[in-house]
């Protein structure tokens, strides 16, 4: 199995919108990836809550059975198409894909 986990620090403005929207829009976007593949175990997004600690601001958690279904998931026309919003409004990104 392999876990896919993202976090994303995003920008107070972009897109003609604040952070806290473009978090929702981010989140609402990348749940719409959530099953699009064979081999997705998981998926799951997840945003900052007050009151809790966070030092990103939007945070996906997946699962997948093999490399090629993580790859599969990349390349999907869905993922595909949430990507260059991603990229307008995020400040930065981290990443970490490990066996289990």
């Amino acid at each position: 199995m392999i876990k896919h986990i993202v976090m994303w620090k995003l920008k107070d403005q972009a897109e003609g919108a604040d952070r806290a929207t473009n978090a929702r829009e981010m989140k609402r976007r990348l749940d719409a990836c959530a099953n699009i593949v064979p081999g997705m175990r998981k998926f799951e997004v997840a945003l900052a809550q007050p009151g809790l600690e966070a030092t990103y601001d939007v945070v996906l958690y997946s699962e997948f059975d093999s490399k090629e279904a993580l790859a599969a998931y990349a390349a999907h026309p869905t993922h595909q198409a949430v990507v260059p919003f991603i990229g307008a409004v995020r400040e930065a990104r981290q990443c970490m894909d490990y066996e289990a």
